[in-house]
């Protein structure tokens, strides 16, 4: 999936996912919406338009899961854990001393950390 820094909200961004290249043109730029789209005639350099037009059904269903995957890619716990989490160098220099001290298991120290990051932002 791409990464969206934000929640997508427009249908052009399902359209995007649909296919590469640009397939579709918008009649009204400042207006696009699906009454406003339309197919591409060309697409590249000299290469007929493979795609045909998706229903509008289609596209909104695309939106749709795009919004589910940034939803659950963005979920709370998922946020908190990424701020908890210490720098990757960081917990390699405490995998690394955990490895010398020979507890590369459940009783080192980078493993406590990450539980605990994980105890305190559990999956909802």
């Amino acid at each position: 999936m791409k990464n969206f820094s934000k929640k997508p909200t427009h249908i052009e961004q399902a359209l995007m996912r649909m296919h590469k290249g640009q397939w579709f043109i918008w009649t009204d730029p400042k207006n696009k919406i699906y009454a406003n789209l339309r197919l591409a005639e060309k697409m590249g350099v000299d290469g007929d338009n493979p795609h045909s037009l998706p229903s509008e059904s289609d596209v909104t269903t695309i939106l749709t899961q795009l919004q589910s995957e940034w939803d659950t890619e963005n979920a709370t716990y998922r946020l908190n854990r990424k701020k908890s989490y210490a720098k990757i160098e960081e917990q390699l220099d405490l995998l690394y001393k955990d490895m010398l001290a020979d507890k590369g298991d459940k009783t080192g120290e980078w493993f406590k950390a990450i539980k605990k990051i994980k105890d305190d932002n559990p999956k909802g």
